[in-house]
């Protein structure tokens, strides 16, 4: 890595933290008022399902920039069966964990 790019990369992570920092504080500054309103409140508690959804799907079903169908959706399907189950949520994350294991150890589905 070149000076060029170390400084870059420096220039990068110092401006994303100054956003970051910026949108925290202006969250404090929102008056009141406007997040007691319920539309509001209903808003936001559906944007952070929407984003943890959005975050699953891409971090189980795509790599190398395409969808793949491997051990990791696999264990998305036996956690989502567990939960549906009503299981403890460490006998969810085993499960799933496991179950890509298992998959991956056979040599099935990558």
């Amino acid at each position: 890595m070149t000076t060029l790019d170390r400084a870059t990369a420096w220039i990068a992570v110092l401006a994303s933290s100054a956003v970051v920092y910026a949108t925290k504080l202006a969250g404090h500054l929102v008056p009141r008022r406007l997040l007691d309103n319920p539309r509001v409140t209903r808003t936001a508690a559906l944007v952070t399902v929407a984003l943890l959804a959005a975050l699953v799907a891409v971090q189980s079903a795509t790599g190398d920039g395409a969808v793949q169908l491997d051990a990791r959706l696999a264990a998305l399907v036996v956690a989502a069966i567990a939960l549906v189950l009503r299981a403890p949520f460490i006998v969810v994350v085993v499960a799933a964990a496991a179950s890509a294991a298992v998959l991956r150890a056979v040599g099935w589905m990558g």
